[in-house]
């Protein structure tokens, strides 16, 4: 590569960084992720090591975020806020413990780390500064271009986590807190909801919506927004002097008589101070720690209370940073170990159509393969018109993928500056791709469904296997794709055909044999008797799921009842409104539904309910929601018992939630019952009501 060539792809880096800068942290309007940030960084990092006399001062690399918005006046940091150094494999951190070794001269070939860590979640959120003067706050900034930021006092002053005098009476004249503002994800997803209700834009992620929050000009709005922090560090930290004429006068020179020499300790003597540090915060001892700290956090991710994209180790002694020192961007004695990559960039290919249980057809999209998140992702779910129109999206488009643990991969946004000529729009079908039956959308929904019913293989095949999954009837040896095979071999079109089928039946059919086809028999006659809950909520009536199912059978207590009810009868039932009385009044108004459930009939058993009195149902009207790991029942045993005695268990918490059952590792169901005064339980305190 000629001197001329690197010379231009540094260029050509430079602009890209300095442009997504300015979308990151000027506009909050990101339209990459980070992993292609982070990726163009290091490139321009390893381009400027190999050829230093073609480093600038004005290099991405020598400085850190974007400047400040001219809609808030400015501040200076008395130290910079700096940025940290990424690292993304254990080859990478490994070579990062080397240079911490060898700079302070304790390298070697068996050399591994011989002093304390300091280990936290790197939090995505906003770095601010918080300064304080004799206890009293006085200031925010944000950390801007690292040495000059944005002012945010007003904003800041509204978060309810940051106390604006600190605790007792022993802290310095001048304290700067450093640390990070972000919105928990229960704040998040009540903030979209309203959004989404308003008919506005909701934001992408939280970071974005924390970053949006603080820069509102009206600090009310900001105020309204529930967010967070934790502190990370500190700042500046000094003395006033008070002269004759009685002003008081900054001293320039850091006061550091009142720190404590331990990173881990200093975020301990913050918290004294009343200022929230987080929980997850560890001081370990060697390398096997680090990596056990590294793994728990990742394990714990998706249960957090608050967004995180990696873990931050810092060297704890302080006289030992300052041996270290810093880089142009970066302490030496710190750097962030991200997970992971959960966002990509990659090709919208085309879309397909999928017809689901209930006829809702869904497009998706397939996509050129990418690694994120730990798999390989080549297709996403786009839900429906509503959700192509607010992305924006055609087909050949470059888009950004996110995975979050096991969820499913989503489209999060378009790269429209990549946007290519051959563009084309995403036309839905006005058939069903299926079965050429109409499409129809109802009034005041988003969805298109298909019209054919079971009369539609799609909608058949989904049918049967909610009718055999394990929270409706559990059938034993039938999964989704022995399903799929029966329905088109022609052995079975409804789920009433499954108790038709012979040992002979299914022994002949690819890869079964007959110990499998006698287990599947055997699974078979099992489910023949079930409750009348599993059985309603098996036939798989659109918006019936299992608490709807168990509330239609402890109101009616068997079967006709229920299959006759008018549509006001049924909304006299706790939880079913009006749409959900009309979609089980219309089901049963189904020839072909009516013509299977008589044959089900006639072929299971379930016994009738006994109402209970009163008495025996103490938890009558009172609300559960059941959140976490509990070791001593399992979440489907408190259900049940739960029920048993009258209680609602519902899937979220709310102002109406009466208790939340909290297990281990409770996440934002947890925070968002503390936010709403809802009463807390744990297991041990659940099974003593229970048993009381």
């Amino acid at each position: 590569m000629s001197e001329l060539s690197i010379i231009k792809r540094i260029a050509e880096i430079c602009q890209l960084i300095n442009h997504y800068n300015h979308q990151y942290y000027v506009l909050d309007e990101p339209s990459v992720p980070d992993v292609e940030y982070d990726r163009l960084m290091r490139e321009l990092n390893t381009l400027e090591t190999e050829h230093p006399h073609l480093k600038t001062v004005d290099s991405p690399s020598q400085k850190v975020g974007g400047t400040a918005l001219k809609s808030f006046s400015q501040v200076t940091h008395q130290l910079p806020m700096l940025s940290l150094d990424n690292v993304f494999s254990e080859q990478e951190w490994q070579a990062f413990v080397k240079r911490l070794l060898d700079r302070l001269n304790r390298g070697g070939v068996t050399s591994t780390l011989d002093f304390a860590i300091c280990a936290e979640p790197k939090l995505d959120g906003l770095a601010v500064s918080i300064r304080y003067e004799k206890g009293i706050f006085v200031q925010a900034a944000t950390r801007g271009d690292g040495m000059v930021g944005e002012n945010i006092t007003e904003n800041v002053r509204t978060i309810k986590s940051i106390p604006l005098r600190l605790q007792g009476t022993s802290f310095p004249d001048i304290l700067e807190v450093r640390g990070e503002v972000f919105m928990p994800k229960a704040s998040f997803d009540a903030l979209n909801k309203q959004a989404i209700k308003k008919g506005e834009k909701g934001f992408a992620n939280p970071r974005n919506a924390a970053a949006g929050s603080l820069r509102q000009l009206d600090s009310k709005i900001t105020a309204k927004r529930n967010l967070g922090f934790y502190a990370y560090g500190i700042g500046f930290v000094g003395a006033l002097n008070e002269l004759d004429d009685d002003i008081e006068s900054e001293v320039e020179s850091i006061d550091e008589s009142w720190l404590a020499n331990s990173h881990y300790q200093r975020l301990c003597q913050i918290k004294a101070l009343g200022l929230p540090m987080c929980p997850e915060v560890k001081l370990l001892e060697n390398a096997t720690q680090v990596e056990a700290f590294y793994q728990d956090i990742l394990q714990q991710r998706e249960a957090l209370s608050y967004e995180i994209d990696g873990t931050v180790f810092k060297v704890d002694d302080i006289e030992l940073q300052k041996k270290l020192g810093f880089v142009a961007r970066a302490p030496r004695w710190a750097t962030a170990y991200k997970f992971p990559a959960q966002e990509e960039l990659t090709l919208l290919e085309s879309v397909d159509f999928q017809v689901g249980r209930t006829g809702a057809i869904t497009p998706v999209a397939r996509l050129k393969p990418i690694f994120v998140g730990g798999v390989t992702v080549s297709n996403a779910t786009l839900h429906n018109q509503d959700e192509i129109d607010r992305l924006g999206i055609q087909i050949n488009d470059t888009v950004i993928i996110r995975r979050a643990g096991d969820v499913i991969p989503q489209i999060v946004s378009v790269v429209l500056e990549r946007r290519p000529d051959n563009a084309q729009v995403i036309a839905f079908p006005t058939e069903c791709p299926v079965c050429q039956s109409a499409v129809l959308k109802a009034e005041g929904e988003a969805v298109l469904r298909c019209t054919g019913g079971l009369y539609c293989q799609a909608q058949r095949k989904e049918a049967i296997k909610h009718f055999a999954s394990r929270k409706a009837l559990d059938v034993d040896g039938l999964g989704d794709k022995l399903v799929e095979q029966l329905v088109d071999e022609g052995l079975i079109k409804t789920p009433a055909d499954l108790f038709k089928l012979t040992e002979l039946d299914v022994s002949t059919m690819e890869r079964m044999g007959q110990k499998s086809a006698a287990n599947l028999i055997k699974g078979l006659e099992a489910a023949r008797t079930t409750t009348l809950a599993k059985f309603v909520y098996a036939l798989g009536i659109r918006e019936v799921g299992e608490t709807t199912a168990s509330n239609l059978a402890q109101y009616f207590l068997n079967f006709p009842a229920i299959k006759s009810a008018t549509t006001e009868q049924l909304q006299q039932v706790p939880d079913v409104g009006v749409i959900v009385a009309k979609n089980i009044v219309n089901f049963f108004a189904q020839d072909h539904n009516i013509e299977v459930v008589e044959e089900l009939e006639n072929i299971m058993s379930w016994p009738d309910i006994e109402r209970k009195s009163d008495d025996e149902l103490p938890l009558k009207d009172q609300t559960f929601v059941l959140t976490g790991t509990l070791s001593k029942m399992g979440r489907n045993e408190a259900k049940t018992a739960l029920q048993a005695l009258g209680a609602k268990v519902s899937g979220s918490v709310s102002a109406k939630t009466d208790y939340l059952v909290a297990g281990e590792k409770a996440g934002s169901k947890l925070v968002k019952a503390h936010d709403l005064g809802v009463s807390v339980l744990t297991e041990d305190e659940m099974i003593t009501l229970l048993n009381s």
